[in-house]
């Protein structure tokens, strides 16, 4: 056979912080008060109508340059429910696009979930769970965070576990709310070591928004601990990364994955590049933030953008034959 019969085909994998996607309905398992028509946020049917599209145009766009098609898998973090993420689905630039919904209500205090969506032609879902962090705050009471969602796979007939995740914030200071994310960091760990049971060589991604960098203790002990390769490891500098605090860029938003995507076989998933998605049009146009993340509030005040986080991607390839 010459290599000229052998096609390459390359499919996107991304993570998305959606920036509180709340219904505009209330709901009183939730603290969704803020995400009302009546609340100061002003969060009404139009404006969430607004965010769909913009987040579905987002969505469409990540690889497509690459692959004339949006992403084969995403992972998202703030979520509201299922429903949502349904609207999500139906917009304009993505009902055209065969996308299945992963999604677990968690018991997040903030009511905000992880999920995914999925490219259905491409990707086949064969089980998906959730796992909780058990964590205490400081006077020993249980603090409720999001829960870390496993979906396993068929992306190009191999099997793929993707583990989506977002870590608790820095809301009391970095150092003071370090010791969670190392607590939600061994709890991936313990989610890989179970997959590896199964299957020594499982191809693994690990995607999500970790509220650390790359150079945080939580992700290198994700990264050594767990086998995995970070390929965001040399993005972040002083004028790049996910999202913007305080006129400083942070890297959040990451996926690693497990080091069998360097393998070569023929027909195999490999690693192809990384990246942010951090165009133009995501960005605030003018005045003191240009550059940074457009997003939909600024505290109260509603700004109409997308997201106060730029996604983040992989490419894998594969031979056909």
């Amino acid at each position: 056979m010459n290599s000229q019969d052998l096609k390459t085909i390359t499919y996107t994998v991304a993570f998305y912080n959606l920036e509180n996607l709340f219904d505009i309905y209330n709901d009183a398992t939730k603290h969704d008060n803020d995400f009302l028509p009546g609340s100061d946020k002003r969060w009404t049917k139009k404006r969430y109508d607004r965010k769909l599209f913009k987040l579905g145009q987002v969505i469409s766009k990540i690889g497509f340059e690459d692959t004339q098609k949006p992403p084969a898998i995403v992972g998202l973090a703030e979520v509201e429910n299922k429903n949502v993420l349904k609207d999500l689905i139906q917009s304009k630039d993505l009902e055209a696009y065969n996308y299945g919904i992963v999604h677990y209500n968690s018991q997040d205090e903030r009511g905000i979930d992880v999920a995914m969506i999925y490219d259905q032609t491409v990707f086949t879902v064969e089980q998906s769970k959730t796992f909780s962090v058990y964590i205490e705050d400081e006077i020993g009471d249980q603090d409720y965070t999001r829960d870390i969602l496993l979906v396993s796979g068929i992306l190009h007939s191999e099997k793929v576990h993707c583990i989506v995740n977002h870590w608790p914030s820095r809301r009391e200071g970095e150092k003071e709310s370090m010791y969670k994310r190392l607590k939600a960091a061994e709890k991936v760990i313990e989610i890989i070591k179970s997959i590896k049971t199964e299957n020594t060589n499982a191809k693994i991604l690990v995607m999500g928004d970790f509220n650390d960098n790359p150079s945080n203790e939580s992700i290198k002990f994700l990264t050594s601990e767990g086998d995995l390769y970070n390929p965001m490891e040399t993005m972040l500098s002083y004028s790049r990364g996910s999202l913007n605090h305080n006129f400083k860029w942070n890297l959040f938003d990451q996926i690693l994955f497990s080091t069998n995507f360097f393998e070569t076989q023929k027909e195999k998933l490999k690693f192809d590049e990384a990246n942010i998605f951090d165009e133009k049009f995501l960005t605030q146009y003018k005045g003191k933030f240009k550059g940074q993340p457009f997003r939909t509030y600024v505290g109260k005040k509603y700004k109409g953008g997308y997201s106060d986080h730029f996604p983040v991607y992989v490419q894998l390839n594969a031979t056909e034959i």
